[in-house]
């Protein structure tokens, strides 16, 4: 099984309803600050990442997904958008944007952007002038509401990354409405200039040849007029969800987008959709509303949380997981999935889900083939493939992330002990996947860049790094490139039906994929010690993380077992 290194550059037809050539694509997310830095600022940069496309490439991944590189003040990494049609200049220029773009096209490899529309930043034009006067031709681009009688928010909403989500501003003698940050203004979708501002935004970037989006929060952008106050309906840093999330007009929004711009481009479309079920996510996927191709949840990433929400240091417990993840795999029908452990936003997936120690590369490889044998698309985030683990910072001072920064004072002014804050914070913080990516083992800087990075490198990259991975014939690296060449030769992996096995097992996940000429089982071990194989199975072993087999699992092994009917 060897991937093809003559890949046919992309075509950019207009795609059949029956060719829907993204369900057997592998997304790779690039981080782009972290990724490569080609002229030693210490950051990340598109030219550096044009310098590795062979790297993803070799690793098999088809399409790439950017987070945002758009012209921002980076109060939010970038998730705060200064100029839609701007490159950010620490990143290069648009010239350099084009060169990355017809170069991963002649791989054969299609780019993703990242498309955040539920908000803006507040340097932003439309904002700068929104906020002049109410009758300025840009005063109804965002949600302002007046004060309550006594002066105070219109509402109780509370903001992701603290304090309330409405800021105060004397020039309109109104609130305006932040979900996130106060520099990141929401958007007011029920005005149509907007919307068609928006759809011009996205027309500029598919008409260069982009090949997709990823919509960041797009679950949120229709508000529930009536601004209801929360009541203690949403956990913590959450509220704003009981008049934002899946709001009454966001099903018309997103059709009308379809419409109107996507449905005249061959594109891969995801939907970023936090408080959405899996029954809710067939009105996003389904193919007959037009809407968008698969959604982000977050419920699995959800089962860990605690009393300051993903701040936490519980564990998944593997019947939790089972369920919630069997549970998407049936519910959306002929919707379609999108499977990921890691992301910008979650912690790295060995260090939350496996055992980043002894067994690192053992589990990194069983939870990545519980993942990719499953329906859906798959994502990579950078380092992934290298089994990555979390970072531990000498100092909470390091951390850069915004939202890390709030719950390091909120749990200080809530009397937590300075022990339980770096436990909480090495757990779950965002940084930890924002750390350099190390293309070798030789310090200080491991091949990211010569200069000092944004942020502290892992100090495991002497023995965690692109480098030793590919000398390695037993990485992790190349498993998951064995993993992405079955996603693309295994039809089962595509179309198969989804069966949960052993359901009570409190140490292995089995399942089970159908088709009409294909039978493929898949166990994993979740435990740390041996114990019993489940069941037995016939078929051959086509996939496995241990060169020897018997009838025990080895710690967190992980089999592929295929059937030809």
């Amino acid at each position: 099984m060897t991937a093809s290194n003559n890949a046919s550059p992309v075509q950019t037809v207009q795609s059949s309803s029956a060719d829907k050539w993204w369900k057997k694509s592998v997304v790779y997310q690039v981080y782009p600050q972290s990724f490569q830095d080609s002229n030693n600022d210490g950051i990340g940069d598109l030219q550096g990442l044009r310098s590795r496309l062979d790297y993803i490439q070799n690793l098999g991944a088809d399409v790439i997904w950017l987070n945002p590189i758009y012209k921002s003040p980076l109060v939010d990494n970038g998730y705060d958008i200064s100029d839609y049609k701007s490159i950010n200049p620490i990143y290069g220029t648009l010239d350099d944007f084009k060169a990355l773009l017809a170069d991963a096209h002649a791989r054969g490899i299609r780019i993703v952007m990242d498309l955040v529309v539920n908000h803006t930043s507040s340097q932003h034009e439309w904002f700068i002038e929104s906020c002049k006067s109410k009758d300025n031709p840009y005063s109804d681009y965002y949600i302002w509401k007046d004060p309550k009688p006594d002066g105070s928010a219109p509402n109780d909403w509370g903001s992701t990354f603290g304090g309330p989500a409405w800021d105060y501003v004397p020039e309109r003698g109104q609130y305006y409405l932040h979900c996130f940050a106060k520099e990141q203004p929401d958007l007011n979708w029920e005005n149509e200039e907007v919307r068609q501002a928006v759809y011009d935004q996205m027309r500029f970037w598919l008409d260069m040849g982009v090949d997709g989006f990823r919509m960041d929060v797009i679950s949120l952008i229709s508000k529930r007029m009536e601004f209801p106050d929360n009541n203690g309906q949403y956990a913590y840093a959450k509220s704003y969800y009981a008049g934002c999330s899946n709001g009454p007009r966001l099903h018309e929004f997103l059709h009308e987008m379809n419409e109107q711009v996507l449905s005249h481009y061959d594109t891969i479309t995801v939907g970023e959709t936090p408080n959405t079920t899996s029954k809710q996510a067939l009105l996003f996927t389904a193919p007959e509303r037009e809407e968008l191709d698969m959604i982000f949840q977050f419920e699995h990433m959800h089962l860990d949380y605690g009393k300051y929400g993903k701040f936490s240091t519980n564990r998944v417990a593997l019947h939790d997981l089972k369920e919630n993840l069997s549970k998407w795999q049936i519910d959306l029908k002929d919707g379609w999935n999108s499977l990921y452990w890691d992301n910008h936003d979650q912690p790295r997936a060995v260090s939350r889900f496996g055992n980043d120690g002894k067994y690192r590369k053992e589990s990194a490889k069983m939870l990545g083939m519980l993942l990719h044998g499953m329906k859906g698309t798959p994502y990579v985030f950078q380092g992934e493939e290298l089994g990555m683990k979390n970072v531990a910072f000498e100092s909470l001072d390091d951390y850069q992330d915004i939202e890390t920064k709030f719950v390091i004072e909120d749990m200080r002014s809530k009397g937590e002990s300075e022990e339980e804050i770096e436990a909480c914070i090495h757990a779950a913080s965002r940084d930890n996947a924002r750390t350099p990516m190390p293309w070798n083992g030789e310090g200080p800087y491991f091949g990211f860049s010569k200069a000092k990075p944004w942020i502290n490198v892992n100090p495991d990259s002497t023995h965690i790094n692109v480098e030793e991975s590919l000398e390695d014939p037993d990485s992790v690296f190349y498993f998951y490139k064995k993993l992405i060449e079955l996603r693309k030769t295994l039809p089962v992996l595509v179309d198969g039906n989804y069966e949960l096995l052993d359901a009570d097992n409190p140490d292995v996940f089995s399942y089970k994929r159908t088709n009409g000429n294909q039978e493929l089982t898949v166990i994993c071990s979740f435990a740390d010690h041996e114990v019993p194989v489940p069941f037995q199975t016939d078929g051959k072993i086509i996939l496995s993380n241990y060169q020897e087999h018997s009838d025990t699992l080895s710690p967190y092994e992980a089999r592929m077992i295929l059937s030809e009917k």
